[in-house]
């Protein structure tokens, strides 16, 4: 009995070993011997004085990488071996040997180079802070983890952007609003006595590719967050994550004034406001002392703000900040704004609430934008404000969560997305003004800096769902970085550390992962197109939603399908949204010669044969790229059958399922726009392609019931 007991716990731990859980920190056995014998050679002593909670995070990881990779553990000394040992610390802990680093890496970067100390040939990995010093060990075990040469290393870098956070839209009962993964991972009636591994886990993997904070809680804040019950039980959280440099922070209600502190209102300029969130703030900072500040949704989709008293996002938001500002903590004020009086053009209203606030915000202020101007769109342009307040510190926004691109069934990597955002020109300040650029304070330095990503995490046993939204997660982490690294050696670098390094999986998967986000913009919203999905659950197709309560909620109010063409003009001639951009910008996309086919229905309403780049008419080409996309899904699956053996039986397999449930969804979004299309354009579907299985009446009329991530709200979309 006791044989079958310890087989069976055998079956369970080999079960659950590649399914996900460690993400990119596998530590897999090096199989490779002669370049594990040369791992070996030379890291086979260690100085590594760690007396700092993150200093002996940071050694334990080291150990744990090198434990895993290698089988084994550097011997601790004080003398130099030279080729053999590998020092680690601070300048401060490492005095005794006067290591100078850079001023060029900063606060949060770090060194690791190969170096000669005390005449002996040594690799040496320091920072001038503790947490550089993480971050360098994080990115050492990178380069074993991908087989990398550490005999000759010169490695000096630091973040570019200050403020890297993950946005949770956590709720307190453990839904999480467009959440694909399972529960909240906070499980707070556990909380504060019960530390789940999970938290740590969590704060390990986010370290690894230097994100510094987190907001654990839903933009829809409820202002229960802020009681004592719950505060004590965000200090435990916050606990767990300094360990590894990350802050935590709150997304706040504007009403709790009310709400909890029985106030008759919440106007920003109110005294008793006032000296009720600077009491309140006072009181986090008891609990927490490096609290990093908050995260706010004011006046958007009915929550309240200072515009219901009357005063503006800069009154709310410098309220806020006042009280922040003797503790260093931050606000940051989401651009994502639409009331219910609809706009002419819901895209422009970010741009026209916020731009004639510029140099208006508190210097602890910063606006956080979307990185398109309608909501996380599978291809949006830029967002109008970037490159329009200059003298306003932004925050870009991405959700990983995958909202609008097939939730954790569909394989989309993320990063070709963040990158055609972050590489796009806003000419702001004349040609190369990107957006990567403004984020990075290049054009006022005076300005704090940051990125979001709304998260895709939830307690599936993989985090993600979905196998490869993992990397959606780490490429994010990496991006929020330097925002200029490339998407593809992000894929290659996570596909080593997650999968294999075997040359033949990572060269065509990696071709899989870059592609994929195209695949699906082709599927499900190709030529500019734009919120034609599925009302209230944001699942599958649904471009004949006429009727969600508001104009700017329906699917016909983006795509203006009419019997003379598609499209929404956002041209002079149109909602003239196009003057938010800069005037390179405008006549690069007003010029139907030199608008992108990508954004060309985004700001164009075009007939039908109207006659594109291609020499097919707008028709042909809208179905060309309907079925080019589902195509590509199957081309996918066909690729990802070859790669059977080369990795563990569980991920393959999963992989193989979703795959085919990905095709027959993407097939379902090909039928049903085309054939909804269709009723208007009244031409042909060309003879080559196959017929859809059903008439449109049976797309219209399919229902999903408990779809995840829909919340309380039916048509909330954050």
């Amino acid at each position: 009995m006791c044989l079958l007991i310890m087989l069976l716990l055998g079956m369970v731990n080999n079960a659950c070993a590649d399914e996900g859980y460690k993400l990119w920190l596998e530590y897999n056995k090096i199989a490779d011997r002669p370049a594990a014998a040369v791992y070996k050679q030379q890291l086979k002593y260690m100085i590594f004085p760690a007396e700092s909670d993150q200093l002996k995070a940071a050694k334990a990881e080291l150990i744990k990488g090198l434990e895993g990779m290698l089988s084994m553990h550097p011997a601790d000394t004080k003398s130099i071996t030279g080729g053999q040992t590998i020092i680690i610390g601070t300048t401060q802990s490492l005095k005794g040997l006067a290591v100078i680093v850079p001023d060029s890496i900063g606060n949060q970067g770090y060194l690791i180079k190969t170096a000669l100390i005390n005449q002996k040939k040594c690799i040496l990995i320091t920072a001038k802070t503790d947490v550089g010093v993480l971050y360098g060990v994080f990115n050492f075990l990178k380069l074993l983890q991908t087989r990398q040469p550490i005999n000759k290393l010169n490695i000096a870098d630091r973040p570019r952007i200050m403020y890297r956070v993950l946005d949770h839209w956590d709720n307190l009962n453990r839904t999480v609003e467009r959440g694909y993964a399972g529960s909240s991972i906070w499980n707070w009636h556990r909380l504060p006595g019960i530390i789940d591994q999970r938290y740590i886990d969590y704060a390990r993997a986010n370290a690894s590719v230097g994100i510094n904070g987190s907001v654990i809680n839903n933009v829809n804040a409820d202002a229960l967050i802020l009681s004592p019950q719950y505060l004590t039980k965000i200090q435990a959280l916050a606990n767990v994550f300094r360990v590894y440099g990350i802050k935590l922070y709150l997304s706040v209600k504007f009403s709790s004034p009310v709400e909890l502190g029985h106030l008759k209102t919440a106007d920003p300029l109110n005294d008793d406001v006032r000296k009720w969130w600077a009491d309140k703030i006072d009181e986090i900072y008891r609990y927490i002392p490096d609290f990093g500040g908050f995260l706010v949704k004011a006046n958007s989709e009915g929550q309240p703000g200072p515009q219901t008293y009357g005063r503006t996002h800069a009154d709310g938001a410098n309220m806020l900040a006042d009280a922040l500002a003797p503790h260093h903590g931050i606000v940051m004020w989401r651009a994502f704004v639409y009331d219910n009086n609809v706009p002419d053009d819901r895209s422009k209203q970010a741009y026209n609430e916020f731009k004639p606030f510029d140099g208006k915000f508190k210097d602890n202020v910063i606006i956080q934008v979307k990185n398109g101007p309608i909501d996380f769109q599978p291809r949006e342009p830029f967002h109008p404000l970037f490159g329009a307040m200059p003298n306003t510190a932004l925050m870009m926004e991405f959700q990983l969560t995958q909202e609008y691109l097939g939730f954790s069934t569909h394989l989309v990597y993320e990063a070709p997305l963040f990158a055609e955002t972050l590489q796009s020109d806003t000419y702001t300040a004349g040609k190369g003004s990107t957006v990567s650029r403004i984020l990075q304070g290049s054009f006022n330095k005076k300005l704090i800096t940051g990125m979001a990503g709304v998260a895709n995490i939830g307690t599936d046993l993989n985090w993600c769902g979905h196998p490869f939204a993992q990397a959606n997660w780490y490429a994010f982490g990496r991006m929020a970085w330097n925002p200029d690294q490339s998407s593809s050696a992000i894929a290659g670098d996570w596909l080593k550390m997650t999968f294999t390094n075997d040359a033949g999986f990572v060269s065509s998967i990696k071709k899989v992962m870059l592609q994929s986000r195209e695949n699906t913009v082709n599927y499900m919203t190709p030529l500019g197109l734009h919120h034609i999905m599925g009302v209230s659950t944001h699942y599958g197709p649904g471009p004949w939603v006429d009727n969600a309560g508001r104009p700017d909620w329906n699917a016909t109010y983006y795509h203006k399908a009419d019997s003379a063409g598609i499209g929404f003009n956002r041209t002079g001639t149109g909602s003239n949204a196009l003057s938010q951009y800069a005037q390179p910008v405008q006549l690069h996309w007003e010029n139907l010669q030199t608008c992108p086919d990508e954004y060309l229905l985004w700001f164009h309403h075009l007939s039908w044969t109207y006659k594109m780049r291609s020499g097919r008419s707008l028709w042909d080409e809208l179905v060309y790229h309907y079925y080019m996309g589902a195509d590509s899904v199957k081309q996918m699956g066909l690729i990802w059958d070859k790669m059977q053996g080369k990795i563990d039986v569980e991920r393959f397999n999963q992989v193989q399922q979703l795959m085919k449930v990905q095709l027959t969804e993407a097939t379902t979004w090909r039928d049903a726009c085309v054939l909804y299309f269709q009723a208007f354009s009244k031409m042909p579907v060309g003879a080559g392609y196959p017929k859809p299985e059903h008439p449109l009446s049976y797309y219209k009329e399919m229902k999903f019931y408990y779809v995840p991530g829909i919340g309380g709200n039916n048509y909330m979309t954050n």
